[in-house]
């Protein structure tokens, strides 16, 4: 009986410099997300205007103006609120990268890191100087290019977003 010897395979992994997210970034990149994910909430806010046709008033734009501010202000806190809690306080540590096509390795230091598998992204973004992978409206990880060593570690993580569908 012969049995076929199993083949080791190699896997590639981009391993990044180390990067700290800054609370200002993720609270500007939070807001930014919701405004394009709800961009339906504009509308709402307009079609509130046109009650000016039915009772002329200043109230209805004045009243418009107000629930949008305190719906980008219900926002503002809570994303200034993840950057305050203990829990999340992991999140803007410097961390490094570890990227292969199985999952991203979030590590602290050589002991303690995080894997975060390919499925629990939701959708990924490239934008003129980041990759951006969402995990829930207020979870993200912000990779800048200035991490990777190289254009080809780069490209290659362009390369695992384009097979696991993130990106075009």
């Amino acid at each position: 009986m012969d049995i076929c010897p199993l083949k080791k395979i190699e896997v590639m992994i981009v391993k990044t410099k180390k990067y700290k997210l800054e609370s200002g970034t993720y609270i500007k990149m939070g807001l930014i997300s919701i405004i394009k994910e709800q961009w339906w909430v504009i509308p709402i806010a307009l079609a509130i205007c046109l009650g000016y046709f039915w009772i002329p008033s200043i109230w209805w734009f004045i009243g418009a103006l107000i629930a949008y501010g305190l719906y980008v202000l219900f926002w503002a806190i809570q994303f200034t609120g993840v950057t305050q809690m203990e829990q999340n306080k992991v999140i803007f540590e410097k961390m490094a990268y570890e990227i292969d096509s199985r999952q991203i390795l979030m590590k602290i230091n050589t002991k303690q890191g995080m894997p975060i598998q390919w499925n629990m992204i939701k959708k990924a973004e490239v934008t003129k100087d980041a990759y951006v992978l969402y995990l829930s409206k207020a979870q993200f990880i912000h990779l800048p290019f200035r991490i990777f060593n190289s254009e080809n570690e780069r490209k290659f993580m362009e390369t695992i977003l384009k097979r696991k569908e993130f990106i075009k």
